[in-house]
Protein backbone atom coordinates (compact mmCIF):
# COMPACT_ATOMS: atom_id res chain seq x y z
CA UNK A 1 0.00 0.00 0.00
CA UNK A 2 1.19 3.65 -0.91
CA UNK A 3 1.71 6.31 2.08
CA UNK A 4 -1.81 7.61 1.00
CA UNK A 5 -3.33 4.34 2.55
CA UNK A 6 -1.97 4.83 5.41
CA UNK A 7 -4.29 6.35 8.89
CA UNK A 8 -2.60 8.09 11.48
CA UNK A 9 -3.59 7.33 14.71
CA UNK A 10 -3.92 10.35 17.00
CA UNK A 11 -4.62 8.76 20.58
CA UNK A 12 -5.94 11.56 22.79
CA UNK A 13 -6.47 9.51 26.33
CA UNK A 14 -4.04 11.88 28.53
CA UNK A 15 -6.19 14.92 27.49
CA UNK A 16 -10.09 14.06 26.15
CA UNK A 17 -9.55 10.70 27.99
CA UNK A 18 -8.67 12.47 31.26
CA UNK A 19 -11.64 14.83 31.00
CA UNK A 20 -13.97 12.15 31.66
CA UNK A 21 -15.06 12.81 35.43
CA UNK A 22 -13.22 10.72 38.02
CA UNK A 23 -10.28 10.31 35.26
CA UNK A 24 -7.75 12.75 36.54
CA UNK A 25 -4.13 11.27 36.87
CA UNK A 26 -0.87 12.33 38.07
CA UNK A 27 2.37 13.04 35.71
CA UNK A 28 3.99 9.93 36.23
CA UNK A 29 0.82 8.10 35.13
CA UNK A 30 0.24 9.98 32.49
CA UNK A 31 4.04 8.76 31.14
CA UNK A 32 2.88 5.36 32.02
CA UNK A 33 0.09 5.22 29.69
CA UNK A 34 2.12 6.92 26.98
CA UNK A 35 4.82 4.22 27.35
CA UNK A 36 2.33 1.78 26.36
CA UNK A 37 0.88 4.32 23.21
CA UNK A 38 4.46 4.58 22.63
CA UNK A 39 4.66 0.26 22.61
CA UNK A 40 2.01 0.17 20.42
CA UNK A 41 3.33 2.52 17.77
CA UNK A 42 0.27 5.28 18.32
CA UNK A 43 1.51 8.15 15.51
CA UNK A 44 0.61 11.11 17.67
CA UNK A 45 -0.12 11.06 21.52
CA UNK A 46 -1.87 14.33 22.67
CA UNK A 47 -0.72 14.38 26.43
CA UNK A 48 -2.78 17.63 27.83
CA UNK A 49 -3.72 20.90 27.63
CA UNK A 50 -0.09 22.71 28.73
CA UNK A 51 -2.16 25.77 29.89
CA UNK A 52 -4.94 24.01 32.06
CA UNK A 53 -2.75 23.85 35.16
CA UNK A 54 0.94 23.67 36.29
CA UNK A 55 0.49 19.92 36.99
CA UNK A 56 -0.98 19.68 32.71
CA UNK A 57 1.96 21.47 32.21
CA UNK A 58 4.44 19.09 33.91
CA UNK A 59 2.49 16.61 32.57
CA UNK A 60 2.80 17.38 29.06
CA UNK A 61 6.79 17.96 29.59
CA UNK A 62 7.26 15.23 30.94
CA UNK A 63 5.95 12.82 28.04
CA UNK A 64 7.69 15.40 25.70
CA UNK A 65 11.10 14.53 27.30
CA UNK A 66 10.49 10.80 27.86
CA UNK A 67 8.82 10.40 24.72
CA UNK A 68 10.88 9.06 21.14
CA UNK A 69 8.91 7.53 18.72
CA UNK A 70 5.78 8.97 18.56
CA UNK A 71 4.88 12.33 18.43
CA UNK A 72 3.78 14.58 21.45
CA UNK A 73 1.17 16.93 21.11
CA UNK A 74 -0.61 19.68 23.55
CA UNK A 75 -4.21 21.10 22.74
CA UNK A 76 -4.31 25.05 22.70
CA UNK A 77 -6.98 27.19 22.25
CA UNK A 78 -6.35 29.99 19.29
CA UNK A 79 -4.74 32.79 21.70
CA UNK A 80 -1.22 33.05 22.34
CA UNK A 81 -0.84 32.38 25.86
CA UNK A 82 -2.21 28.68 25.50
CA UNK A 83 0.41 28.87 21.98
CA UNK A 84 3.32 29.45 23.75
CA UNK A 85 2.84 27.30 27.02
CA UNK A 86 2.17 24.58 24.34
CA UNK A 87 5.66 25.49 22.56
CA UNK A 88 7.41 25.83 26.47
CA UNK A 89 6.01 22.62 27.63
CA UNK A 90 6.99 20.32 24.32
CA UNK A 91 10.16 21.82 23.80
CA UNK A 92 11.97 18.96 25.07
CA UNK A 93 10.10 16.68 22.39
CA UNK A 94 11.92 14.58 19.74
CA UNK A 95 8.60 15.68 17.12
CA UNK A 96 6.21 18.34 18.98
CA UNK A 97 2.69 18.47 17.70
CA UNK A 98 0.65 22.35 18.66
CA UNK A 99 -2.97 21.05 18.17
CA UNK A 100 -4.70 24.57 18.31
CA UNK A 101 -8.36 24.81 17.73
CA UNK A 102 -11.15 27.82 17.67
CA UNK A 103 -15.28 27.06 17.84
CA UNK A 104 -17.06 27.21 14.38
CA UNK A 105 -20.41 26.74 14.03
CA UNK A 106 -23.59 29.21 14.65
CA UNK A 107 -24.37 28.72 17.91
CA UNK A 108 -20.84 28.30 19.66
CA UNK A 109 -19.68 31.36 17.67
CA UNK A 110 -23.01 33.32 19.13
CA UNK A 111 -23.05 32.35 22.66
CA UNK A 112 -19.27 31.30 23.86
CA UNK A 113 -16.93 32.99 21.61
CA UNK A 114 -19.35 36.03 21.33
CA UNK A 115 -17.69 36.45 17.73
CA UNK A 116 -18.71 37.33 14.01
CA UNK A 117 -17.24 34.78 11.56
CA UNK A 118 -14.85 37.43 10.28
CA UNK A 119 -13.06 37.51 13.92
CA UNK A 120 -13.25 33.62 14.03
CA UNK A 121 -11.60 33.32 11.08
CA UNK A 122 -8.34 36.11 11.39
CA UNK A 123 -7.82 34.75 15.10
CA UNK A 124 -7.58 31.18 13.24
CA UNK A 125 -5.04 32.82 11.13
CA UNK A 126 -3.40 34.44 13.55
CA UNK A 127 -3.25 31.70 16.28
CA UNK A 128 -2.19 29.14 13.19
CA UNK A 129 0.76 31.54 12.50
CA UNK A 130 1.51 32.02 15.54
CA UNK A 131 2.09 28.13 16.52
CA UNK A 132 4.39 27.50 12.81
CA UNK A 133 6.48 30.23 14.84
CA UNK A 134 7.36 28.27 17.19
CA UNK A 135 6.52 24.14 16.02
CA UNK A 136 7.11 23.24 12.76
CA UNK A 137 4.66 20.69 13.10
CA UNK A 138 0.46 22.44 13.70
CA UNK A 139 -3.15 21.05 13.98
CA UNK A 140 -6.08 23.53 13.39
CA UNK A 141 -9.43 21.96 14.81
CA UNK A 142 -13.11 23.46 14.05
CA UNK A 143 -14.76 22.59 17.13
CA UNK A 144 -18.12 21.50 16.82
CA UNK A 145 -17.49 20.77 12.78
CA UNK A 146 -20.36 18.70 12.93
CA UNK A 147 -23.09 21.43 13.70
CA UNK A 148 -20.71 24.04 11.65
CA UNK A 149 -22.18 25.67 8.11
CA UNK A 150 -20.06 23.65 5.29
CA UNK A 151 -19.03 27.06 3.35
CA UNK A 152 -18.02 28.28 6.62
CA UNK A 153 -15.47 25.43 7.10
CA UNK A 154 -14.45 25.67 3.79
CA UNK A 155 -13.37 29.42 3.98
CA UNK A 156 -11.86 29.05 7.60
CA UNK A 157 -9.93 25.14 6.62
CA UNK A 158 -8.19 26.99 3.29
CA UNK A 159 -7.14 30.18 5.57
CA UNK A 160 -5.51 27.65 8.09
CA UNK A 161 -4.06 25.57 5.49
CA UNK A 162 -2.44 28.81 3.66
CA UNK A 163 -1.32 30.27 7.55
CA UNK A 164 0.66 27.13 7.46
CA UNK A 165 -1.76 24.21 9.60
CA UNK A 166 -0.27 20.89 7.99
CA UNK A 167 -3.47 18.51 9.74
CA UNK A 168 -7.34 19.74 9.66
CA UNK A 169 -9.79 18.53 12.05
CA UNK A 170 -13.09 18.17 11.78
CA UNK A 171 -14.85 16.89 14.87
CA UNK A 172 -18.01 15.95 15.93
CA UNK A 173 -17.44 17.80 19.25
CA UNK A 174 -21.21 16.78 20.69
CA UNK A 175 -21.73 13.52 18.60
CA UNK A 176 -23.98 14.73 16.89
CA UNK A 177 -22.85 13.39 13.21
CA UNK A 178 -24.47 10.15 11.59
CA UNK A 179 -22.21 7.75 9.12
CA UNK A 180 -23.48 8.84 5.61
CA UNK A 181 -23.85 12.51 6.42
CA UNK A 182 -20.38 12.77 7.90
CA UNK A 183 -18.24 10.96 5.28
CA UNK A 184 -20.31 13.92 2.75
CA UNK A 185 -18.42 16.56 5.15
CA UNK A 186 -15.22 14.77 4.79
CA UNK A 187 -15.31 14.73 1.06
CA UNK A 188 -17.17 17.88 0.23
CA UNK A 189 -14.20 19.84 2.10
CA UNK A 190 -11.96 17.68 0.19
CA UNK A 191 -13.25 18.41 -3.24
CA UNK A 192 -14.04 22.11 -2.40
CA UNK A 193 -11.34 23.70 -0.78
CA UNK A 194 -8.72 24.31 -3.24
CA UNK A 195 -5.54 23.41 -1.01
CA UNK A 196 -6.74 20.79 0.69
CA UNK A 197 -3.93 18.41 -0.90
CA UNK A 198 -1.63 20.15 1.51
CA UNK A 199 -2.89 18.95 4.96
CA UNK A 200 -4.03 15.92 6.46
CA UNK A 201 -8.18 15.66 7.43
CA UNK A 202 -8.25 14.65 10.61
CA UNK A 203 -11.52 13.20 12.59
CA UNK A 204 -11.95 13.41 15.78
CA UNK A 205 -15.98 11.73 16.71
CA UNK A 206 -17.28 11.66 20.24
CA UNK A 207 -20.00 8.85 20.93
CA UNK A 208 -23.27 10.25 22.39
CA UNK A 209 -24.97 8.90 19.83
CA UNK A 210 -23.18 5.51 19.89
CA UNK A 211 -21.78 6.10 16.76
CA UNK A 212 -18.19 7.43 17.72
CA UNK A 213 -16.30 4.60 15.41
CA UNK A 214 -18.83 4.49 13.08
CA UNK A 215 -18.46 8.05 11.99
CA UNK A 216 -14.85 8.06 11.89
CA UNK A 217 -14.70 5.09 9.78
CA UNK A 218 -16.95 6.31 7.09
CA UNK A 219 -15.06 9.65 7.26
CA UNK A 220 -12.07 7.31 6.58
CA UNK A 221 -13.95 6.04 3.91
CA UNK A 222 -14.58 9.68 2.11
CA UNK A 223 -10.61 10.54 2.55
CA UNK A 224 -9.72 11.65 6.19
CA UNK A 225 -6.48 10.38 6.91
CA UNK A 226 -5.72 10.64 10.91
CA UNK A 227 -8.51 9.55 13.11
CA UNK A 228 -8.29 10.97 16.71
CA UNK A 229 -9.32 7.71 19.52
CA UNK A 230 -8.94 6.85 23.05
CA UNK A 231 -7.73 3.86 24.65
CA UNK A 232 -11.38 2.15 25.98
CA UNK A 233 -13.12 5.11 23.92
CA UNK A 234 -12.28 7.58 27.57
CA UNK A 235 -13.64 10.79 26.89
CA UNK A 236 -15.80 12.78 28.20
CA UNK A 237 -19.76 12.50 28.09
CA UNK A 238 -20.44 9.20 26.64
CA UNK A 239 -16.70 8.86 25.28
CA UNK A 240 -15.00 8.99 22.02
CA UNK A 241 -14.06 6.66 19.64
CA UNK A 242 -12.30 3.78 20.92
CA UNK A 243 -8.71 3.13 19.70
CA UNK A 244 -9.15 -0.57 20.09
CA UNK A 245 -12.50 -0.49 17.56
CA UNK A 246 -10.97 1.54 14.81
CA UNK A 247 -7.85 0.00 14.50
CA UNK A 248 -8.82 -3.75 14.79
CA UNK A 249 -11.51 -2.83 12.31
CA UNK A 250 -9.30 -1.43 9.89
CA UNK A 251 -6.89 -4.05 10.19
CA UNK A 252 -9.79 -6.78 9.71
CA UNK A 253 -11.81 -5.30 7.04
CA UNK A 254 -8.68 -4.41 5.45
CA UNK A 255 -10.74 -6.03 2.09
CA UNK A 256 -13.20 -3.12 1.83
CA UNK A 257 -11.61 -0.07 3.66
CA UNK A 258 -8.43 -0.16 1.76
CA UNK A 259 -6.06 1.34 4.34
CA UNK A 260 -3.91 0.45 7.01
CA UNK A 261 -2.17 1.51 10.29
CA UNK A 262 0.87 0.94 11.80
CA UNK A 263 -0.37 -0.45 15.11
CA UNK A 264 1.07 -3.14 16.97
CA UNK A 265 -2.32 -4.67 17.47
CA UNK A 266 -0.67 -7.45 20.34
CA UNK A 267 -0.57 -4.64 22.85
CA UNK A 268 -4.27 -3.45 22.60
CA UNK A 269 -5.08 -5.54 25.55
CA UNK A 270 -1.75 -4.31 27.74
CA UNK A 271 -2.64 -0.94 27.27
CA UNK A 272 -6.47 -1.15 27.61
CA UNK A 273 -6.10 -2.76 30.99
CA UNK A 274 -3.57 -0.02 32.03
CA UNK A 275 -6.03 2.55 31.48
CA UNK A 276 -8.52 0.96 33.24
CA UNK A 277 -6.48 0.74 36.15
CA UNK A 278 -4.89 3.83 36.12
CA UNK A 279 -8.38 5.88 35.61
CA UNK A 280 -10.32 2.97 37.67
CA UNK A 281 -12.55 2.41 34.88
CA UNK A 282 -14.13 -0.63 34.44
CA UNK A 283 -13.76 -2.52 31.16
CA UNK A 284 -17.32 -3.86 30.45
CA UNK A 285 -17.39 -7.49 29.98
CA UNK A 286 -18.87 -7.29 26.57
CA UNK A 287 -17.22 -4.52 25.39
CA UNK A 288 -15.67 -4.95 21.68
CA UNK A 289 -12.25 -6.44 21.40
CA UNK A 290 -11.17 -5.99 25.13
CA UNK A 291 -13.82 -6.94 27.09
CA UNK A 292 -13.32 -10.22 29.05
CA UNK A 293 -16.48 -11.73 27.21
CA UNK A 294 -14.95 -10.70 23.40
CA UNK A 295 -13.48 -13.93 23.16
CA UNK A 296 -15.94 -15.99 25.03
CA UNK A 297 -18.26 -18.43 23.85
CA UNK A 298 -21.12 -20.11 26.41
CA UNK A 299 -23.58 -20.81 23.57
CA UNK A 300 -23.17 -24.91 22.52
CA UNK A 301 -23.58 -24.44 18.80
CA UNK A 302 -21.00 -21.40 19.21
CA UNK A 303 -18.84 -23.61 21.01
CA UNK A 304 -19.16 -26.89 18.77
CA UNK A 305 -18.10 -24.57 15.75
CA UNK A 306 -15.16 -23.51 17.72
CA UNK A 307 -13.56 -26.73 18.09
CA UNK A 308 -14.37 -27.76 14.20
CA UNK A 309 -12.71 -24.32 13.24
CA UNK A 310 -12.42 -21.04 15.40
CA UNK A 311 -13.05 -18.83 12.40
CA UNK A 312 -16.80 -19.87 12.15
CA UNK A 313 -17.32 -17.53 15.72
CA UNK A 314 -13.98 -15.51 16.03
CA UNK A 315 -13.21 -12.71 13.27
CA UNK A 316 -10.16 -12.32 15.01
CA UNK A 317 -7.29 -14.05 17.04
CA UNK A 318 -7.04 -13.69 20.59
CA UNK A 319 -3.43 -13.17 20.35
CA UNK A 320 -4.04 -10.50 17.33
CA UNK A 321 -4.94 -8.20 20.42
CA UNK A 322 -2.31 -9.75 22.86
CA UNK A 323 -5.12 -11.83 24.77
CA UNK A 324 -2.61 -15.09 25.61
CA UNK A 325 -4.78 -18.68 26.31
CA UNK A 326 -3.81 -19.64 28.82
CA UNK A 327 -5.17 -20.16 32.15
CA UNK A 328 -3.79 -21.01 35.51
CA UNK A 329 -0.42 -19.83 34.80
CA UNK A 330 1.32 -19.19 38.89
CA UNK A 331 1.14 -20.27 41.98
CA UNK A 332 2.39 -19.81 45.44
CA UNK A 333 5.44 -22.15 44.32
CA UNK A 334 6.19 -19.52 41.68
CA UNK A 335 9.64 -17.65 41.78
CA UNK A 336 10.25 -13.77 41.09
CA UNK A 337 12.08 -14.62 38.26
CA UNK A 338 8.93 -16.65 36.46
CA UNK A 339 6.56 -14.10 38.11
CA UNK A 340 8.51 -11.03 36.09
CA UNK A 341 8.62 -13.14 32.78
CA UNK A 342 4.28 -13.27 33.42
CA UNK A 343 4.59 -9.91 33.95
CA UNK A 344 6.32 -8.89 30.58
CA UNK A 345 4.13 -11.35 28.65
CA UNK A 346 0.97 -9.43 30.19
CA UNK A 347 2.92 -5.78 28.85
CA UNK A 348 3.71 -4.48 32.10
CA UNK A 349 7.39 -2.54 32.04
CA UNK A 350 7.96 -2.47 36.02
CA UNK A 351 11.37 -1.54 37.64
CA UNK A 352 12.99 -3.63 39.97
CA UNK A 353 11.11 -2.00 43.13
CA UNK A 354 7.68 -2.25 41.67
CA UNK A 355 8.42 -5.68 40.93
CA UNK A 356 9.27 -6.94 44.45
CA UNK A 357 6.49 -4.79 45.61
CA UNK A 358 4.07 -6.31 42.86
CA UNK A 359 5.45 -10.16 43.83
CA UNK A 360 5.08 -9.71 47.92
CA UNK A 361 1.13 -9.04 47.21
CA UNK A 362 1.20 -11.72 44.65
CA UNK A 363 2.74 -14.33 47.27
CA UNK A 364 0.41 -13.18 49.78
CA UNK A 365 -2.72 -13.55 47.07
CA UNK A 366 -1.25 -17.12 46.26
CA UNK A 367 -1.17 -18.29 50.16
CA UNK A 368 -4.90 -17.33 50.09
CA UNK A 369 -6.15 -18.18 46.94
CA UNK A 370 -5.70 -21.96 45.83
CA UNK A 371 -5.19 -20.49 41.76
CA UNK A 372 -4.38 -17.45 40.08
CA UNK A 373 -4.87 -16.50 36.96
CA UNK A 374 -3.52 -14.13 34.78
CA UNK A 375 -6.95 -11.81 35.67
CA UNK A 376 -5.28 -12.00 39.10
CA UNK A 377 -2.53 -10.95 38.61
CA UNK A 378 -3.52 -7.79 36.67
CA UNK A 379 -5.26 -6.73 39.05
CA UNK A 380 -3.02 -7.23 42.00
CA UNK A 381 -0.09 -5.02 39.90
CA UNK A 382 -2.53 -2.18 38.93
CA UNK A 383 -3.64 -1.61 42.86
CA UNK A 384 -0.09 -2.76 43.93
CA UNK A 385 1.95 -0.85 41.48
CA UNK A 386 -0.03 1.93 40.42
CA UNK A 387 -0.70 3.88 43.34
CA UNK A 388 3.26 4.08 44.36
CA UNK A 389 2.61 8.01 44.05
CA UNK A 390 -0.26 8.41 46.63
CA UNK A 391 -0.25 10.90 49.68
CA UNK A 392 -3.10 7.75 51.41
CA UNK A 393 -2.37 4.47 51.91
CA UNK A 394 -3.87 1.72 53.13
CA UNK A 395 -1.98 -0.82 55.49
CA UNK A 396 -3.72 -2.78 57.11
CA UNK A 397 -7.80 -3.66 58.39
CA UNK A 398 -9.60 -5.71 61.11
CA UNK A 399 -13.54 -6.06 60.46
CA UNK A 400 -15.72 -7.39 63.26
CA UNK A 401 -19.30 -7.94 61.58
CA UNK A 402 -22.56 -10.70 61.36
CA UNK A 403 -25.88 -10.38 62.37
CA UNK A 404 -25.79 -9.57 65.85
CA UNK A 405 -23.46 -6.26 65.47
CA UNK A 406 -22.45 -3.65 66.08
CA UNK A 407 -20.43 -3.49 62.88
CA UNK A 408 -16.75 -2.33 63.65
CA UNK A 409 -13.86 -1.53 61.36
CA UNK A 410 -10.42 -0.99 62.65
CA UNK A 411 -8.07 0.36 60.12
CA UNK A 412 -4.46 1.61 59.76
CA UNK A 413 -3.06 3.99 57.17
CA UNK A 414 -0.42 5.99 56.02
CA UNK A 415 -0.81 10.22 56.07
CA UNK A 416 1.85 11.62 54.18
CA UNK A 417 3.72 9.12 55.60
CA UNK A 418 2.39 8.83 58.95
CA UNK A 419 0.88 5.83 60.48
CA UNK A 420 -2.40 6.64 61.95
CA UNK A 421 -5.15 4.20 63.21
CA UNK A 422 -8.74 4.49 63.87
CA UNK A 423 -11.94 2.59 65.35
CA UNK A 424 -15.27 2.91 63.72
CA UNK A 425 -18.93 1.63 63.90
CA UNK A 426 -21.28 1.45 61.09
CA UNK A 427 -24.33 0.38 59.49
CA UNK A 428 -22.47 -2.80 57.97
CA UNK A 429 -18.93 -3.48 57.35
CA UNK A 430 -18.52 -1.56 54.48
CA UNK A 431 -19.98 1.39 56.01
CA UNK A 432 -18.08 0.90 59.00
CA UNK A 433 -14.86 0.43 57.10
CA UNK A 434 -15.56 4.00 55.09
CA UNK A 435 -16.33 5.46 57.93
CA UNK A 436 -12.74 4.57 59.38
CA UNK A 437 -11.47 6.14 56.73
CA UNK A 438 -13.67 9.44 57.42
CA UNK A 439 -12.04 9.33 60.39
CA UNK A 440 -8.67 9.58 59.46
CA UNK A 441 -9.01 12.09 57.01
CA UNK A 442 -11.62 14.26 57.25
CA UNK A 443 -13.50 15.25 53.87
CA UNK A 444 -17.19 16.03 52.55
CA UNK A 445 -17.07 14.08 49.59
CA UNK A 446 -20.02 11.91 49.11
CA UNK A 447 -20.28 8.24 48.23
CA UNK A 448 -21.98 8.24 44.58
CA UNK A 449 -20.90 4.52 43.71
CA UNK A 450 -20.00 1.55 45.14
CA UNK A 451 -19.84 -1.29 42.84
CA UNK A 452 -17.57 -5.52 42.99
CA UNK A 453 -17.02 -7.62 40.86
CA UNK A 454 -15.08 -10.56 40.88
CA UNK A 455 -12.07 -10.77 38.98
CA UNK A 456 -12.22 -14.41 38.11
CA UNK A 457 -14.79 -17.20 38.98
CA UNK A 458 -14.97 -19.31 42.40
CA UNK A 459 -15.26 -18.28 45.93
CA UNK A 460 -12.06 -17.32 46.96
CA UNK A 461 -12.24 -15.29 43.55
CA UNK A 462 -10.08 -11.85 44.19
CA UNK A 463 -12.47 -9.23 44.40
CA UNK A 464 -12.27 -6.01 42.45
CA UNK A 465 -14.01 -2.76 43.70
CA UNK A 466 -14.98 0.72 42.08
CA UNK A 467 -16.17 4.07 44.56
CA UNK A 468 -17.09 7.00 42.64
CA UNK A 469 -17.21 9.88 45.31
CA UNK A 470 -17.68 13.38 44.58
CA UNK A 471 -16.79 16.85 46.02
CA UNK A 472 -18.33 20.10 45.06
CA UNK A 473 -19.17 18.89 41.22
CA UNK A 474 -15.63 17.08 40.98
CA UNK A 475 -16.19 13.40 40.40
CA UNK A 476 -13.41 10.53 40.98
CA UNK A 477 -13.52 6.79 40.61
CA UNK A 478 -11.03 4.47 42.99
CA UNK A 479 -10.55 1.17 41.98
CA UNK A 480 -9.04 -1.27 44.94
CA UNK A 481 -8.66 -5.35 44.60
CA UNK A 482 -8.04 -7.85 47.17
CA UNK A 483 -9.01 -11.21 47.78
CA UNK A 484 -10.88 -10.02 51.00
CA UNK A 485 -13.70 -7.87 49.78
CA UNK A 486 -13.47 -5.50 52.50
CA UNK A 487 -9.50 -4.54 51.96
CA UNK A 488 -10.71 -4.37 48.46
CA UNK A 489 -13.43 -1.42 49.49
CA UNK A 490 -10.74 0.12 51.31
CA UNK A 491 -8.01 0.60 49.06
CA UNK A 492 -10.77 1.37 46.55
CA UNK A 493 -12.01 4.59 48.85
CA UNK A 494 -8.79 5.30 49.65
CA UNK A 495 -7.65 5.54 46.21
CA UNK A 496 -10.44 7.93 45.21
CA UNK A 497 -9.45 10.11 47.98
CA UNK A 498 -5.74 10.06 46.66
CA UNK A 499 -7.65 11.00 43.10
CA UNK A 500 -9.75 13.76 44.74
CA UNK A 501 -6.42 15.44 46.17
CA UNK A 502 -4.99 15.98 42.79
CA UNK A 503 -8.08 17.03 41.23
CA UNK A 504 -8.23 20.07 43.51
CA UNK A 505 -5.00 20.81 42.65
CA UNK A 506 -6.48 21.17 38.91
CA UNK A 507 -7.67 24.61 37.68
CA UNK A 508 -8.86 24.06 33.62
CA UNK A 509 -9.57 26.83 31.42
CA UNK A 510 -12.71 27.67 30.53
CA UNK A 511 -12.90 25.77 27.13
CA UNK A 512 -11.26 22.46 26.92
CA UNK A 513 -13.07 21.02 24.06
CA UNK A 514 -12.01 19.87 20.92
Amino acid sequence: MSSNDRVIIFDTTLRDGEQSPGASMTGEEKLRIARALERLKVDVIEAGFAIASPGDFAAVKLVADNIKDSTVCSLARAVDADIERAAEALAGANSGRIHTFIATSPIHMQYKLRMQPDQVVEQAVRAVKKARSLCADVEFSCEDAGRSEIDFLCRIIEAAIDAGARTINIPDTVGYAIPHQYADTIRQLLERIPNADKAVFSVHCHNDLGLAVANSLAAVVAGARQVECTINGLGERAGNAALEEIVMAIKTRQDLLGVHTRIETEHILAASRLVSGITGFPVQPNKAIVGANAFAHESGIHQDGMLKNAETYEIMTPESVGLSRSTLVMGKHSGRHAFKSKLEELGFSLNDNEIQDAFLRFKDLADAKKDVYDEDIIALVDDAVLRHNDRLRFVSLQVVCGSKGPQTAELEMEIDGAAKTAKAEGNGPVDATFAAISQLFPHTASLQLYQVHAVTEGTDAQAEVTVRLEEAGKTVNGQGADHDTLVASARAYINALNKLLVKREKTAPQVMSA
